[in-house]
């Protein structure tokens, strides 16, 4: 893995972010470039009438928002001069509507793109971003828990597979993590797919690459896979999930549930989506 991006929240605290990116772009010996956008209000131009007035406002706006994004990557630089790992800052200035545009459009240069998890109780338009990302970064998001603390550790990882495109994507997306795995958990559950796309012929071909892979069947409702999910990570102790994300439309996951959406809200460890 030879480059990494993280957005950088400036409503929330982010300790945890900067604990797993530091972590990763330490053990992948690569430099971590760290984006933060500040946000600009759009409707300065209904309390002022005159042009000159309006952007005037307009630009003391876009001042104030730019040193939101530096005040918060003012944090990421400290914390790289402490843990001693290169960064690249990145402060940026946007509307909450082009923000997840905006970045999404630079995450497609990366590797990987390291992101905190929605706090769905609280509003702030940092809790809206990270899912945006996973749809237009084009490549692997990893979604780290607002609750976690200290380094990333890659030994033991899960692989939530249901033989989909979208899961077949984020296995070859995951390759640099699961090379440095100790074990490999392939959790099904409700297996149905075709033998050439069944967990056993994925553990096959992992194994086939010298990596230590077991399967781990169960059975659910489609309510409790996600929990179940859950369940299986704490029992194995996992570190780390590898998922496709957003199998079906945001909007069906939005009134119907699912996965992506269960993951996103109450996720206990780190975990890496593609779509």
């Amino acid at each position: 893995m030879n480059s990494i991006l993280t957005s950088i929240p400036t409503e929330r605290g982010f300790r945890g972010l900067i604990d797993a990116a530091a972590s990763l772009a330490t053990t992948f010996d690569t430099r971590l470039d760290a984006v933060a956008i500040g946000y600009e209000t759009t409707s300065i131009g209904l309390a002022v009438e005159g042009g000159t007035a309006v952007a005037a406002i307009y630009e003391i706006e876009r001042e104030r928002a730019q040193a939101r994004a530096e005040g918060a990557l003012s944090i990421v630089v400290a914390e790289a001069q402490r843990r001693s790992f290169q960064c690249k800052c990145i402060p940026m200035t946007a509307t909450p509507f082009e923000a997840a545009s905006t970045i999404g459009a630079l995450a497609r240069l990366y590797d990987l793109t390291i992101v905190l998890q929605p706090e769905v109780e609280v509003e702030s338009y940092d809790n809206t971003l990270p899912q945006e990302i996973l749809f237009e970064a084009g490549g692997p998001v990893l979604f780290v828990p607002y609750t976690f603390r200290g380094p990333l550790k890659m030994s033991n990882i899960g692989i939530a597979w249901d033989g989909s495109r979208l899961a077949a994507r984020a296995v070859r997306d995951a390759m640099p993590f699961l090379k440095n795995a100790e074990n490999i958990t392939l959790i099904t559950v409700n297996d149905t797919t075709h033998p050439e796309t069944s967990a056993q012929a994925l553990q096959a071909r992992l194994m086939h690459q010298g990596l230590r892979v077991t399967v781990s069947r169960s059975f659910a409702a489609p309510a409790d896979i996600q929990p179940m999910l859950l369940s299986i990570a704490a029992d194995t102790g996992l570190d780390l999930i590898v998922m496709g994300g957003y199998g079906h439309s945001r909007l069906k996951e939005r009134i119907l549930g699912g996965v992506t959406r269960g993951m996103l809200e109450s996720m206990t460890i780190p975990t890496l989506m593609s779509h």
